[in-house]
């Protein structure tokens, strides 16, 4: 599975710039999915439906195939476990995204909450520490549940 994501991600090129660039897309890409999945775990159930759209949120986001989602899932699901707190994965994000960017992180945070149609208490608190990790406004938090539910 690692050297599958390795293959994936890396790109032959001749600037170490060029390579940090291609590694701090991959690790942006691992931070959000690992926000994806925390959310999808907040409430003690991770359903097949909540995983599929997890999956299909990267492969329509990052224009992955099936096979490299579910890599960059496991990838992340690696570094969760390994992670003590969610700020690592805020603070990744911060520094490399633009705060429409960020908004669409917590666009599709929202979507995957309401992949089962319930907003448990767990998941509101959650979403609302993470736009407060990720530096968004309450307005910016609740505009992007409104553009996801209508």
């Amino acid at each position: 599975m690692k050297d599958l994501l390795k293959k994936f991600f890396a790109k032959t090129t001749n600037e170490a710039s060029g390579d940090r660039k291609v590694q701090t897309a991959h690790d942006v890409r691992i931070a959000t999915c690992a926000l994806l999945l925390e959310m999808a775990n907040i409430d003690g159930e991770f359903s097949e439906l909540e995983k599929e759209s997890i999956v299909e949120v990267l492969k329509n986001n990052y224009e992955l195939s099936a096979e490299h989602a579910s890599a960059l899932m496991k990838a992340a699901e690696d570094e969760l476990e390994r992670s003590i707190d969610l700020w690592q994965f805020a603070k990744l994000i911060n520094e490399n995204y633009s705060t429409e960017e960020k908004i669409k992180v917590i666009e599709i945070v929202w979507q995957v909450i309401y992949t089962d149609g319930i907003l448990d208490k767990h998941e509101d608190y959650l979403v609302h520490k993470l736009a407060k990790l990720l530096r968004l406004s309450h307005k910016q938090l609740i505009d992007a549940k409104l553009k996801v539910l209508y």
